[in-house]
């Protein structure tokens, strides 16, 4: 446990928590509005791909995020459409864009690249120091020599503790998931909030994804998204469905995935299999312990049909 130990830990803590963090705001922002979106994994994959293949075109990985922001928005206005205009099940529409997006994403590269191709590469978005703070013993390098990704989404947080705690615009948002029917009954656009929601969930799910292939990994494979969509869920729940919340549970479960990875490579004779399990059974656990003590908004995953009384 020396020094170094414990830095590149912390570093690879944060590392793997951004594309959490991204994803489970994504989640949040759709739950405060009463729409349970499960099918997070299915956005993420989705944009992970778009993000790999519109940098490996074009070399930009600014591109590459707005391309895979874009296709998550796409992707979920099947369930947007399904879930607001036709009033149908929000968790079996989740679970068929985890069906149909992933199953898209391979069809499009296997199609592109061919069959059995070589796995191809493209150059990662690249840190940016922030001048004087990134001196800074022992923090500097952990919080101020980041990707862009990694300062966009601690202001995301921010942004996002202050739109739902402080602004009008936030409260009405919020009042969507709580009780649409009185919202309406106030002016708010109860439907063009729904769906807002869920062009910002789109959004953010393919923000997420796209940085797994154009900031943490340079390439694009099958299952690249390793159940973070299903993680993201757990840490909208531990985080109370708060901006602040969300980003210490994503930094929680960031943490177990990197301890995972370091606790292989120290090779102490135990099988890898064991320790690719812990942030799997820490999300168990932490479902288990604080699931149960708050439901969330309380229309959540509840239809709307705007000419019931």
């Amino acid at each position: 446990m020396s020094i170094s130990f414990v830095t590149n830990l912390i570093l690879a803590a944060i590392r793997m928590a951004v594309p959490l963090l991204f994803i489970a705001l994504a989640e949040l922002y759709s739950e405060r509005a009463g729409m349970v979106n499960i099918g997070l994994e299915g956005l993420a994959t989705v944009g992970a791909l778009a993000g790999f293949m519109l940098t490996y075109l074009t070399g930009n990985t600014w591109l590459g995020i707005l391309c895979g922001a874009l296709a998550g928005i796409l992707i979920n206005m099947i369930y947007a459409y399904a879930t607001v205009t036709l009033c149908a099940n929000h968790t079996v529409y989740g679970m068929a864009i985890n069906l149909l997006a992933p199953a898209l994403a391979s069809f499009i590269y296997r199609v592109y690249f061919g069959e059995g191709s070589s796995l191809m590469q493209i150059t990662l978005m690249q840190g940016i120091g922030i001048p004087v703070l990134k001196d800074i013993p022992f923090l500097g390098t952990l919080l101020f020599n980041q990707t862009p990704m990694v300062y966009l989404a601690v202001a995301l947080v921010i942004f996002t503790g202050i739109f739902f705690g402080k602004s009008k615009a936030g409260l009405n948002y919020k009042a969507v998931g709580e009780y649409p029917k009185a919202a309406a009954t106030l002016g708010i656009p109860v439907i063009r909030t729904k769906y807002l929601s869920c062009v910002i969930c789109g959004a953010l799910a393919g923000i997420g994804g796209a940085y797994l292939t154009t900031c943490y990994s340079t390439t694009y494979t099958e299952g690249i998204v390793s159940g973070r969509g299903f993680i993201a869920l757990a840490a909208v729940i531990f985080g109370r469905w708060t901006g602040g919340g969300v980003l210490l549970a994503c930094l929680f479960f960031g943490f177990c995935d990197a301890l995972q990875i370091r606790l292989q490579v120290l090779n102490i004779g135990i099988p890898y299999q064991f320790f690719q399990m812990i942030p799997y059974v820490a999300t168990i656990l932490v479902l288990t312990v604080v699931g149960s003590r708050k439901a969330g908004p309380q229309a959540n995953g509840k239809p709307y049909r705007k000419e019931e009384r």
